[in-house]
């Protein structure tokens, strides 16, 4: 079931389902989430058992402003604060130390919890009406609505061929910046980049005063966060990065014998078969972040068997799509 995300009674019915215990999908401006009170545990592992999710995989806890923060945070260092008021509401989630008793299951079972306050004005509508539900719920947990390890949905149809019936989707159309937040965990004294999103570790450092420190910097070990697995957002094809040589030599070796492959990339390519698909790639990166996960999608509900993508640039711009497209890559 679809319900309109600007209408005020939908927003209300799908609070009162979440204050139930009940899931519903709901857009953020990153990807739609898969929502259910963080505060019931029950309600939590339900979302576990929908996406096929491993219950030790934490899950992103969204809140309606800062003031929610302390229901779930037991601490939040200094650079943390900046963060929250530079990039919140936005597409940025903190790793937390959190507070005992609280979203044990959101959390994986661990100390930490991971925050975000969205920036979609359906999602924000929708934590407000939860904030005032009975009983309240002053957070959501909210996972990509999609099977674990497969591609974001971006759209509300999206989140429906992957759950049909099963799970209401407030829809607010297609998600603004298209790849999942930026994940900085804030529990170990600096700030350590866990995930990268739209936003630059440049961006980061300037808001926060610190450098961006990486896992691997640091002796104690991170926490599990959402979406850092080697192996994570792909399609059902099998999707490998080239170059654009590489991907041309490919293409020749094969002739007019080439066929369910799909391409995207930014340099126009000759085809020998109008059997391969092709679209291009945006020179922009905001651009490209935005349609990558429907760009794959699509080539995916055309069967093609093979999606060859060319590496994007090296650019600090670049490295939330690079990210995504080596997890697709991964075996």
């Amino acid at each position: 079931m679809i319900l309109d995300g600007a209408s005020p009674s939908a927003i209300e019915q799908a609070a009162r389902a979440l204050a139930a215990g009940e899931l519903v999908a709901f857009p953020t401006e990153t990807v739609y989430g898969l929502g259910a009170d963080a505060s019931n545990d029950a309600a939590v592992a339900r979302i576990f058992a929908a996406k096929g999710r491993p219950s030790d995989h934490p899950l992103i806890v969204h809140v309606a402003d800062r003031s929610a923060v302390p229901a779930f945070a037991s601490m939040v260092p200094a650079f943390a604060h900046k963060l929250m008021q530079a990039f919140w509401p936005g597409p940025l989630t903190l790793i937390l130390p959190r507070r005992d008793g609280v979203a044990a299951a959101a959390a994986g079972g661990q100390a930490s919890i991971g925050l975000r306050c969205p920036a979609h004005p359906v999602a924000h509508a929708l934590l407000r009406a939860c904030a005032g539900a009975s009983p309240p719920v002053p957070g959501l947990a909210g996972p990509s609505a999609n099977k674990f390890g497969r591609i974001s949905p971006t759209t509300a149809a999206h989140v429906r061929a992957e759950f049909g019936d099963a799970v209401p989707v407030l829809d607010g159309g297609a998600c603004g910046v298209g790849i999942e937040s930026t994940i900085v965990d804030c529990t170990r004294g600096v700030p350590v980049l866990l995930r990268p999103g739209v936003l630059t570790r440049e961006q980061v450092e300037a808001a926060c005063g610190q450098p961006l420190r990486s896992p691997q910097d640091l002796p104690q070990q991170a926490p599990r966060a959402s979406g850092t697995l080697a192996s994570h957002y792909a399609p059902n094809a099998r999707v490998r990065l080239m170059d654009a040589q590489a991907l041309q030599t490919a293409l020749d070796v094969l002739g007019p014998d080439a066929a369910g492959i799909a391409i995207y990339s930014r340099v126009i390519l000759r085809t020998p078969s109008d059997r391969v698909l092709r679209r291009r790639m945006p020179d922009d990166a905001a651009e490209t972040a935005r349609q990558l996960f429907a760009v794959l999608r699509e080539f995916d509900a055309q069967g093609v068997r093979l999606i060859w993508v060319e590496t994007p640039p090296e650019g600090p711009q670049w490295e939330g799509v690079r990210d995504r497209l080596q997890r697709a890559a991964a075996d």
